[in-house]
């Protein structure tokens, strides 16, 4: 009985799972695995995000320079290859192979670069905004990630400059290493030996990063060799993912070696001369800073940074015309005494920006908005005796300044910038910036009692300004703006010069605005961005010839006149895959400008000159830089060249050049740049660069004061090779 039922469960069963078993009449095969490959092209220029941290670009023409992907001579600094995909920048050589960069916009002026709010990492770096805005601090390119640019239609959130803000982005920490070793090591032409050397890493919620960099050049021309070195320290604490404090020291000093400038003759004889063995020039700055950024909520971003440009501009110089020699005295059998001038930099910063995002009609809006808070003492120390000697030294032989005088400031900002967003496609931003300070000059001079020195600038100033895009696909838009700036009244265009020069004690700030509207976007294989602008800047500086009450001639130093720039900026790319580790790039970057003074007057010896019409000096109509990169595999070869056009040194067009070189046509030149990287395994990479192929022999600006009046010659053909070692 018992067996009969254990069957029939067995039957039970064994019909059930029958009953639900397919029989499978589908045949299978195994396949072979598969690889897709595909050629990515990386990019070395790119857009900021509408909304980024705590600033609002969207509506604003910016580029954004990815230096890791940068085929040029990144060591010695060359504007023209860092720069070359960006429209319409000027690069003025001044300072030699390596040192500063001095770059302008839309007509501006290039002295190191400050026309432009200059940034590393969001902390300013001019040395003083109101007294003397260059930015003396020099940041070697090796310790830079990305380099940003926006224009000065952006000026209402950052600074009220006309050229807009340059911000210099530096390497960060590893987050997902203790430790990160890297070097990058250069030898070049003209004696030049670079090391630089950074140590980063994340332990926990602490980060870090540190860097040293070295560099020495016996240089291109004669008596021109520099020796540099800067430092910086990054220490980041994580709170959490919503608060970081971040506590940062960077310091950069050179010493270099001032040729002098040349006359015309001298030039096209040898641009190799130098008239100078004596001068030396040494900035040596100090930029400490204290950061904090909190995500309070989703929507809510505050960033809270204050930070100090403390340290000296120092020079020691025979500071004559190219024409003049500088040979020893028959009578004492020595040279002549050196000029000794030393700007002494305080500068302190307090910004506080706040970014909120919110719903408006189903669409997510953002307001950004702060309060900066700046106190500087600019303390200029000049015409003092110096030694008779050769070396550098800042040694008085009598304890006097000529001049010694204190400028100070204090200035508070407001501003805010409101994104609307009207449609899924279509944003309107507006924005005002309130400044309200005051300068004061004090101090003695040799020449003028301190009661006709002293002078008082005050700055209030509204600003306001309007920007507006329309997104045609995600990938290509419409944008334009319009937006105020103004550029204080600064040191040097208030020291009378001598004693029969008066400075005007109503002197106004230059003030004006930027207008833009572009075209920009990525379509398949290209990349471009075009844009029209207008730059109108009035109350511009310069002197006057006049007569005071007992009808002697005095040279009177106040604003002269309007001038207007127009142009159009023209950036396209093409990037085309030849195979599984083969592409080809092409880019030409080129922009037309016409630079021209309005309702403006300008001295000539004893009388005034009308101006309206003239030619801007230092602005080339045209600026074109084009090239082209062949990669294979982990091999790229780049070819650059560069045209400018010729230009004025002075608002009164002369074209013949003067005895000194001061003054007179700035003639054109074309350079051809070649460069050869390869990445050798996933740590060591090598480069070559050849700059100038041809030698070509030119100059690009005739300054009219520091580093002294003349023709100034740029680097002949000068070649490089890099090594660099990542662990």
């Amino acid at each position: 009985m018992t067996k009969t039922i254990l069957i029939a469960v067995f039957l039970i069963n064994f019909t059930a799972v029958i009953s639900q078993t397919k029989i499978d009449t589908i045949k299978t095969h195994k396949l072979s695995p598969v690889t897709v490959e595909g050629n990515r092209i990386p990019l070395d220029i790119h857009r900021l995000e509408p909304v980024q941290g705590t600033y609002i670009y969207s509506g604003k023409k910016n580029e954004v320079i990815d230096m890791a992907q940068k085929n040029g001579a990144i060591t010695e600094k060359y504007g023209r290859q860092i720069f070359a995909k960006i429209p319409g920048i000027f690069v003025y050589d001044m300072d030699g192979t390596g040192n500063q960069i001095n770059i302008s916009t839309r007509g501006l002026d290039a002295h190191r670069s400050w026309e432009f709010n200059v940034r590393k990492d969001g902390i300013i770096t001019n040395s003083d905004m109101y007294g003397y805005p260059a930015s003396h601090y020099n940041i070697p390119m090796e310790a830079v990630e990305r380099i940003e640019l926006v224009r000065g239609t952006a000026s209402l959130q950052y600074g009220a400059q006309f050229g807009g803000m340059l911000n210099y982005i530096s390497k960060q920490p590893d987050p997902n290493k203790k430790v990160v070793f890297e070097t990058v090591n250069t030898l070049g032409s003209y004696g030049l030996v670079s090391t630089y050397n950074s140590l980063s890493g994340t332990l926990g919620k602490f980060r870090y990063s540190a860097w040293v960099n070295g560099k020495w050049i016996t240089g291109y021309r004669d008596n021109s060799d520099s020796s540099f070195d800067a430092e910086g320290i990054s220490l980041y604490y994580d709170v959490s993912k919503d608060l970081t404090f971040k506590l940062e020291w960077t310091h950069s000093n050179y010493i270099t070696h001032i040729p002098g400038p040349l006359t015309d003759s001298m030039f096209y004889e040898d641009p190799k001369m130098s008239t100078r063995s004596r001068n030396y020039y040494q900035p040596n700055i100090h930029i400490p800073s204290i950061t904090a950024d909190w995500n309070v909520a989703p929507s809510t971003k505050l960033r809270l940074a204050t930070s100090a440009v403390l340290g000296a501009r120092n020079s020691v110089m025979f500071d004559k015309p190219a024409n003049i020699a500088d040979t020893i005295v028959p009578a004492t059998l020595q040279y002549n005494n050196r000029q000794v001038d030393i700007d002494h930099f305080n500068s302190y910063t307090t910004e506080l920006r706040m970014l909120q995002s919110y719903k408006l009609f189903q669409q997510t809006n953002s307001l950004a908005a702060g309060i900066q808070y700046m106190n500087n003492d600019l303390h200029r120390q000049q015409q003092g005796k110096g030694t008779t000697g050769s070396d550098f030294d800042l040694t008085l032989v009598t304890p006097v300044w000529g001049r010694d005088l204190h400028f100070k400031t204090k200035n508070i900002a407001f501003f805010a910038e409101n994104r609307w967003l009207l449609a899924k496609r279509f944003s309107v931003n507006t924005g005002v910036r309130m400044e309200i300070g005051e300068t004061n000059m004090t101090g003695t001079t040799i020449y003028y009692s301190e009661k006709d020195l002293s002078n008082k600038i005050e700055h209030h100033f509204p600003l306001f300004g309007v920007n507006a895009q329309y997104d045609l696909t995600p990938n290509i838009n419409i944008y334009g703006g319009w937006s105020q700036a103004y550029r204080p009244v600064i040191f040097k265009d208030i020291i009378p010069q001598s004693v029969y020069e008066v400075s005007d004690k109503n002197l106004k700030d230059a003030y004006g605005y930027n207008t833009e509207i572009g075209f920009r976007g990525k379509w398949k294989f290209l990349n471009w961005d075009a844009t029209g602008f207008y730059l109108k800047y009035n109350n511009r500086l310069g002197t006057l010839a006049q007569t005071d009450t007992a009808n002697n001639l005095i040279i009177f130093r106040t604003n002269i006149g309007d001038s207007r720039t127009t142009g159009l900026e023209f950036f396209l790319q093409g990037d085309f895959s030849l195979g599984k580790k083969t592409s080809l790039s092409l880019f030409t970057s080129t922009s037309f400008m016409d630079a021209r003074y309005e309702d403006a007057v300008v001295r000539s010896g004893n009388t005034n000159v009308n101006i309206d019409g003239n030619k801007v000096e230092s602005v080339p109509s045209w600026i074109s830089r084009n090239g082209i990169t062949f990669k294979y595999s982990s091999a790229s070869f780049s070819a650059l060249y560069s045209y400018t056009s010729e230009s004025y040194a002075d608002a009164l067009n002369t074209v013949t050049s003067s005895a000194s070189g001061a003054v007179g046509l700035v003639p054109a030149y074309q350079l051809l740049d070649l460069n050869f990287a390869i990445r050798l395994t996933e740590i060591i990479k090598l480069q070559f660069n050849l700059s100038n192929v041809f030698d070509e022999h030119y100059f690009t600006k005739r300054p009219q004061f520091y580093p002294g009046p003349g023709v100034w010659p740029s680097d002949g053909r000068t070649f490089s090779g890099t090594v660099s070692i990542k662990i």
